[in-house]
């Protein structure tokens, strides 16, 4: 599976099969319990308790129950409801791992998950009940409830009913778990990479939308675009650096206000970090990008679950294993906060800048029509600083916050659901900040006309917010439906597109 139609199934309510091949590969591992379930050995999962109980055995009539009351007592989550792509991105995670032929599972049930995608079931999941280890328990027992018809779930409409009464106007019949299939069902990472796949696709989004805001910014504050030439840019070959500053060269081409002050009059020595190193912060953000996107990869290659069918000696055989822990996903999790962080902070200096007289080069007090009476954009840059301030609290790693559980059976667990719960909060509030620094920007050009004509790029990018409902310099006004309708327009890549359509596609 790729990130694409990860977030295609999660986010947009494409649906999914099961194809010939992985139904087979789901029966040859299932064959493989129903022998382990008939022997006198005891199995792990198959006929023993879990965790901390794994020593004790269960007879052949109790397993059944056995199953059924792991998904109840483990779906024990709290708080309010994730969001319905979260939820449908871990379904989607945890149906690929069942359609390797790892796990054990029956078609019937592997199946019908496939058939909650297909019909927009969406079972209710709660914010809080993951550690991370074994994978995200909590979550993904809420979502085999509604396999076995029990507890809440939303339809394609978002109508909260019964499980059971989802599964049967969509023509769906519930399933009675077997031998190890509840197990199965919740032992798994697919929340936290589902989460952590969202976010890379948001990020990238965001990142080539910074760009454009720190070129607008620089040619607003009468910066010089020579500090992103390529040749400086080779003697530290970072690649996000050079992808960054390259798109800043492209966005500031053909500018009249860089051209009004790029001659020998022009005694400014050299800009402010926030400008002159953008392509440093945004292109550590894309390389930290680059190396979570690796792990990810490798995660969605990966078949989660404990134990699992693997093939040894030249058989079938199921073994126990540590891959549920979550250390791998929630590192990068923590990794891409601080990034996002970071490159919102340069954001809000950007913005900032644009107020101060000491600072703007001869633009009014806050972007005022008429200082004094008029506040322009001041609380703009507040709210700004009031998102950064939360996000370089989210930064703070969740992954080093172990806590014991289950009687101390698992001692060290990862808290990569924490970790990218974070995240999805961490990328929202970077694109409310990108979002004020260009409707920031997109007014100082507008006020700096003396100076010359922005440049192409930048003019697509003032016109798509002015068609938006972002509004250029004037009297005070309500500003917050301004901010909010900057928001939308970043988010859904309209900001990008304006400056694209002029430019071609960005790094």
């Amino acid at each position: 599976m790729t990130p694409e139609q990860l977030v295609a199934v999660a986010r947009h309510g494409a649906g999914v099969r099961l194809s010939q091949e992985s139904l087979e590969a789901v029966d040859a591992s299932r064959a493989v319990i129903e022998r382990l379930a008939d022997a006198e050995r005891p199995a792990y999962g198959v006929s023993t308790g879990f965790g901390a109980l794994a020593t004790t055995h269960i007879p052949r009539e109790q397993r059944a129950r056995l199953q059924r009351s792991l998904v109840r007592s483990h779906a024990a989550g709290s708080g309010p409801e994730v969001e319905r792509e979260v939820t449908r991105g871990l379904m989607l995670l945890r149906l690929s791992t069942l359609a390797t032929g790892r796990t054990g599972v029956r078609r019937e049930t592997a199946l019908l998950l496939a058939g909650l995608l297909e019909h927009g079931i969406t079972p209710v999941v709660r914010e809080h009940g993951s550690l991370g280890c074994s994978g995200d328990l909590a979550p993904l027992s809420h979502v085999a409830l509604a396999l076995i018809g029990e507890g809440e779930v939303r339809d394609a409409g978002g109508r909260l009913m019964p499980a059971a009464q989802a599964l049967a106007e969509a023509g769906l019949a519930p399933v009675e778990l077997a031998e190890k299939e509840g197990l199965a069902l919740i032992n798994g990472t697919d929340g936290m990479l589902g989460m952590l796949l969202l976010a890379l696709h948001d990020l990238r989004l965001l990142l080539r939308t910074a760009d454009v805001a720190a070129a607008m910014s620089v040619e607003g504050l009468l910066g010089t675009d020579r500090v992103f030439a390529a040749e400086l840019q080779a003697i530290r070959p970072h690649p996000g650096q050079a992808a960054s500053a390259a798109n800043l060269r492209a966005v500031l081409a053909d500018s009249g206000v860089v051209a009004s002050h790029r001659g020998e009059d022009c005694t400014r020595v050299q800009d402010a970090y926030s400008l002159r190193c953008a392509p440093q912060v945004h292109g550590a953000a894309r390389d930290t990008l680059d190396h979570a996107a690796t792990v990810a990869a490798r995660e969605l290659a990966s078949a989660v679950d404990n134990p699992v069918v693997v093939e040894l000696d030249g058989e079938l055989r199921v073994e126990s294993n540590g891959n549920f822990h979550g250390a791998p996903v929630a590192y990068v999790l923590d990794f891409l906060a601080i990034a996002a962080a970071d490159v919102a902070s340069m954001s809000e200096r950007r913005s900032d800048r644009f107020l101060d007289t000491a600072r703007n080069h001869g633009l009014p007090p806050f972007l005022a029509e008429d200082p004094g009476v008029d506040s322009g954009l001041m609380i703009a840059q507040y709210t700004q600083a009031s998102i950064v301030s939360e996000l370089k609290r989210l930064a703070a790693p969740a992954s080093v916050d172990s806590i014991p559980s289950s009687a101390m059976q698992e001692d060290h667990v990862s808290m990569g659901w924490g970790a990218a719960r974070k995240l999805r909060r961490a990328v929202d509030g970077l694109a409310r900040v990108v979002a004020t620094e260009l409707l920031t920007a997109a007014r100082a050009l507008e006020l700096r006309a003396a100076a010359g004509q922005p440049s192409p790029a930048s003019v697509a990018v003032i016109d798509a917010l002015r068609a938006g409902g972002v509004g250029g310099p004037g009297e005070d006004r309500w500003l917050s439906p301004e901010i909010e309708a900057a928001v939308v327009l970043v988010r859904s890549g309209a900001v990008l597109e304006a400056a694209e359509g002029v430019l071609g596609p960005l790094a």
